[in-house]
């Protein structure tokens, strides 16, 4: 009866480095062992066994794993998900096996999907183990420069350009108060669209980074002041994942 959280890689299968480059051996070995999954996008998620197979050989053949899907729900919502249909998904492992856990990318739980069937988990007993794997929060704040002490993830900005720019008006005063570095994500193909609301919207003085493809071979970080982020203005890719960190 047990529950593995396996990490994913950060570069969503774009321009994969090699695997055993980015996981820990003992995680790639682990994943090859699980034969029931519950995944956040099972195309994904078979991609990702496919390069754990090249590097470990799975334990059955990779049409033989049971494979189930996270339930969809809004961003950081799961109202609407029925009890039942997350112990539903937790039956192989209720039942002795073992349910591996596995996001698009990074550590299922944080800033991905995942949390609910974990507390689910801990609701029927079931062991709940977590492998060591790459986050992108944490290696973006790592990155950084910026107070690793102290910091707040507060996952997607409103996509209305009026309700954003407020929003981080907020998460700026509270930066400022509380000496805190504020995080944030976007969907991939609205990263311009956040960056210019940033550089538009926070001080001058106020420090902002971004970290962006982490662990990819094209990944970057940089940080400075909004003012030189406007004088120096950057192209955002739209197909690698960034996180966003400013500290007032």
């Amino acid at each position: 009866m047990t529950l593995i959280l396996v990490p994913n890689t950060l570069d969503l299968a774009s321009a994969p480095v090699p695997l055993d480059a980015v996981l820990p051996r003992a995680a790639v070995h682990a994943a090859a062992t699980i034969t029931h999954w519950v995944v956040e996008t099972p195309k994904v998620a078979r991609a990702f066994l496919k390069r754990v197979d090249a590097v470990q050989p799975l334990a059955v053949p990779l049409q033989s794993l049971d494979v189930r899907e996270l339930p969809r729900t809004r961003k950081g919502g799961t109202a609407s998900v029925p009890e039942t249909a997350w112990d539903d998904l937790l039956a192989p492992a209720r039942a002795g096996k073992t349910v591996g856990l596995l996001s698009d990318a990074g550590l299922p739980g944080v800033a991905d999907p995942g949390a609910n069937l974990v507390a689910t988990a801990h609701r029927h007993g079931v062991t709940v183990q977590v492998l060591a794997g790459p986050s992108s929060l944490t290696l973006a704040l790592a990155a950084s420069g910026l107070n690793g002490q102290r910091f707040a993830f507060e996952g997607y900005l409103p996509q209305d350009a009026g309700e954003r720019g407020k929003r981080i008006i907020q998460l700026e005063m509270r930066s400022r108060q509380e000496g805190q570095t504020q995080l944030a994500i976007e969907t991939p193909y609205r990263n311009p669209a956040l960056l210019d609301a940033l550089c538009r919207t926070l001080q001058p003085t106020t420090r902002l980074a971004v970290a962006c493809g982490l662990t990819d071979e094209r990944g970057w970080c940089r940080m400075g002041r909004v003012t030189d982020w406007r004088t120096r203005p950057l192209a955002m890719p739209v197909d690698l994942p960034a996180v966003f960190l400013w500290l007032a």
